[in-house]
């Protein structure tokens, strides 16, 4: 994809409209500061309206901070969906934002996040205020406070482990940072309003409508691990590690109907929360634009009915990478619930059991690198190539030959990827999709889907997918999704011949 830094340019007028009309689908795209309150809001924020010439437009929450406006108390800036169009291609400030979440200036300076980019501190910091309105110290405080005032608002916990939680290793300084930012002091925050029971935490956790939650869990469904995941009609709920401390959650719909679900979290360190809500964030598409992939994907017939029968269709992503690349492997030429089958044995001979049930069902964890890399794999019904595959991608990642590294591109992934034997360009392009959640991987080969995108009986040719596919970009991945969806429902089926699943 084309280095361009993907620069959302705010335009006055819709944000205006936008704003006197609360319109939810621009939740998170901008925030409205008011300059007589010195108060930044969201667009769906239901306080009454300011006059328009007291008011600012923030592409970011960072940069209504770093003017010097606060959060907003009454529609709390900290719920907004993200903004993904500032997570596609790959551009500086883009890479730098991927690592920026996954938690780098937590424990390295700047210069540190400017080094793995490949800019010096002082452009990435002005490429910085140049797209995002302010510097990459100041994003990643906002987002730590924007967590905390959450963790706040709507849980019991100690404002020490608030603290923790939100990245911050001292409560002084905590305390100071987050007085500055919200002129009030975290203890006078606490209200308990929507407090979770004493045996979890419940956060809400906003998305950008339309959302379809019953698809995510469909697709997820039918490829849950016995032991590690329960996926329900209403809910998913999975156990994670580390096996000397390990916690489970669930995800379910909020409940009054809000565009929202609801992440109940048991957790007993509180330092993993933010890293546990930003991945569930990614694995369930919650930041997804709507708008943006409706309007580049409907350019083509093939998909515009697609877009028009599920508008909300997300991207399903995944918790762990190398779950994912052995779920791939698995997957080849094979069904969904006979990958999901020897996955479960795998999972079954492999698998750390936990000391006791996180709850019922939820009683072991995913086997380790380490673990599968010597793994007599043959005697569980696993061909010896695919045994080899699997053996042999356990020890690229231990000696980092390939990694789930989120800020590099498609095709540094694809291309280390396939250097592996037993992984084509289908399994490496599926696991972007699942494992980097990237919105442009696309597993052109598989066969489904080339039978999807056809027009008459004679399935499409790789080559004319790829060509046909160009008008998605950067959004491939979400027709992916449309086209797979629509060869599942009912009416598809009778005519459809046997082709590989998708793992």
């Amino acid at each position: 994809m084309p280095a361009t830094a993907p620069t959302p340019a705010l335009d006055q007028k819709t944000c205006e409209r936008a704003r006197l009309s609360r319109d939810a689908r621009f939740d998170g795209l901008f925030f409205i500061a008011v300059s007589s309150t010195g108060i930044y809001c969201r667009p769906v924020c239901p306080a009454p309206t300011a006059k328009r010439e007291n008011v600012r437009f923030f592409a970011t929450a960072a940069a209504a901070e770093t003017a010097g406006f606060r959060p907003c108390l009454r529609c709390r800036p900290e719920l907004a969906p993200g903004n993904d169009a500032w997570q596609r291609g790959d551009h500086v400030v883009t890479r730098a934002l991927k690592l920026i979440e996954g938690g780098l200036l937590q424990d390295h300076p700047v210069d540190e996040l400017a080094r793995r980019v490949g800019v010096g501190a002082r452009q990435l910091r002005r490429l910085f205020v140049e797209r995002l309105g302010a510097p990459p110290i100041d994003v990643h405080t906002t987002r730590r406070l924007l967590f905390a005032k959450q963790l706040l608002t709507e849980t019991r916990m100690p404002v020490t482990d608030v603290a923790l939680a939100s990245g911050f290793g001292s409560l002084r300084r905590f305390n100071a940072a987050f007085a500055q930012a919200n002129r009030i002091a975290p203890r006078d925050l606490r209200r308990h309003p929507n407090a979770g029971s004493d045996d979890g935490l419940s956060l809400k956790l906003s998305y950008r409508p339309p959302y379809d939650f019953a698809s995510l869990l469909t697709f997820l469904r039918g490829r849950a691990l016995p032991g590690i995941e329960l996926v329900d009609e209403a809910s998913y709920s999975r156990v994670f590690g580390p096996a000397d401390a390990p916690g489970w959650l669930r995800l379910s719909a909020w409940p009054n109907g809000e565009n929202a679900l609801r992440l109940q979290l048991h957790c007993p360190q509180p330092a993993q929360m933010l890293a546990i809500v930003t991945r569930i964030r990614r694995m369930f598409d919650l930041d997804a634009d709507p708008q943006a992939i409706s309007a580049a994907l409907q350019t083509t017939s093939h998909v515009r009915p697609l877009l028009r029968k599920r508008p909300g269709l997300r991207l399903p992503g995944s918790w762990d990478g190398f779950e994912v690349a052995v779920r791939a492997i698995l997957g080849q030429q094979v069904s969904v619930a006979a990958a999901r089958t020897l996955a479960s044995r795998i999972v079954h001979r492999y698998g750390q059991p936990l000391p006791a049930p996180m709850a019922p069902g939820l009683e072991r964890l995913f086997p380790q690198p380490e673990v599968l890399a010597e793994a007599d794999l043959r005697a569980l019904g696993i061909t010896t190539a695919r045994a080899e595959s699997i053996r042999g991608v356990a020890r690229a990642v231990l000696d980092g030959r390939v990694d789930f590294r989120v800020e590099q591109s498609l095709d540094e992934f694809v291309e280390r990827w396939v250097a592996l034997p037993g992984i084509g360009e289908w399994t490496a392009h599926y696991m972007a999709m699942r494992a980097l959640s990237h919105p442009d991987a696309f597993p052109a080969a598989d066969l489904i889907l080339r039978r999807a995108a056809s027009r008459d009986e004679e399935m499409l040719s790789t080559k004319a997918l790829t060509q046909l596919a160009e008008a998605w970009r950067p959004w491939r991945a979400y027709a992916v999704m449309h086209l797979w969806r629509s060869m599942s429902e009912p009416a598809a089926l009778p005519n459809l011949p046997k082709l590989r699943a998708t793992a």
